[in-house]
């Protein structure tokens, strides 16, 4: 099946050499721009996510299909309102996985390698997890619905395509109806901040509606300080990609009360026990 994602691979590298180049040539010192390291690291969990995909992206399509099967109706794709109601459900599906991935710490620990750089621009876009398999359940209804397996994929590469152009520094703030409806620069680097102010909102992936609706939204305001509250300080990509799932195992390992480990898994990130409150004497 054609792969949107890996064509437009060629046209991501050649847009990250083009932005690249202009940091030297149209410098801006309230811009971080491209740290070699960094980079490299991002474009090499990009590339391992791709390959990580070849064989997960079967598994998905198998799932999706059998319940593509089990569906009471089929949704024609030749139909143009199938694909407008696709685009809100899509969208809608990759708001609510982006906001618990954010809010679990389970799921945390596989996207938190989205948020590891300490830099914003369209190498980061490209830095993706190695543990993909923890979004596969928030799409399942569509196939229930009976969206086409192929058809739900291609929705899904379209959406994730338009979220590369969202990481950069390059771009300003954009006509007030389009920041009003649309994800947009200026929005996801307020998602990418670790500033107080800005943990835990946009969640976004093409309509900005959603975390309008749902009270996540946060207008760009105070100069964003990417990367996490507690960065990792290393750029190789095993560690970026394993770091939480060794911090979730060191701490559940290290609890006493299975309600602790639990907490330590489901929790939101950053969770630690109660302590008991000790009687003055």
């Amino acid at each position: 099946m054609f792969d949107l994602i890996q064509a437009a691979i060629p046209v991501f590298a050649v847009l990250l050499l083009l932005e690249a180049a202009s940091y030297y040539l149209l410098p801006d010192d309230d811009e971080l721009g491209y740290r070699a390291r960094d980079t490299a690291t991002s474009l090499s969990m990009g590339l391992g996510n791709v390959a990580i995909n070849l064989g997960w992206k079967l598994v998905v399509l198998a799932v999706y299909a059998a319940l593509f099967l089990l569906s009471p109706w089929e949704l024609p794709a030749d139909n143009p309102l199938t694909w407008i109601a696709l685009f809100f459900l899509d969208d809608l599906a990759f708001y609510w996985y982006h906001r618990t991935h954010h809010t679990i710490r389970v799921l945390w620990a596989s996207h938190v390698v989205h948020h590891s750089s300490e830099y914003f621009n369209l190498s980061t876009a490209l830095r993706q997890p190695w543990v993909p398999m923890t979004a596969l359940p928030y799409w399942l209804p569509l196939a229930l619905l009976g969206f086409a397996p192929w058809m739900i994929l291609l929705q899904q590469s379209i959406s994730l395509v338009y979220q590369f152009f969202l990481h950069t520094e390059r771009v300003g703030k954009l006509w007030a109806p389009i920041e009003l409806v649309f994800n947009t620069p200026s929005h996801h680097r307020v998602h990418h901040g670790s500033n107080a102010e800005y943990l835990d909102k946009n969640y976004a992936g093409v309509l900005i509606v959603w975390d309008r609706l749902f009270g996540t939204f946060e207008a760009e305001g105070e100069r964003v300080r990417y990367g996490l509250t507690k960065n990792i300080d290393t750029f190789h990509p095993v560690k970026v990609a394993a770091h939480e799932w060794v911090a979730i195992a060191r701490d559940v390992a290290g609890a006493r009360r299975w309600r602790d480990r639990w907490g330590y898994v489901v929790g939101h990130p950053g969770w630690t026990p109660k302590q008991p409150v000790t009687p003055e004497a």
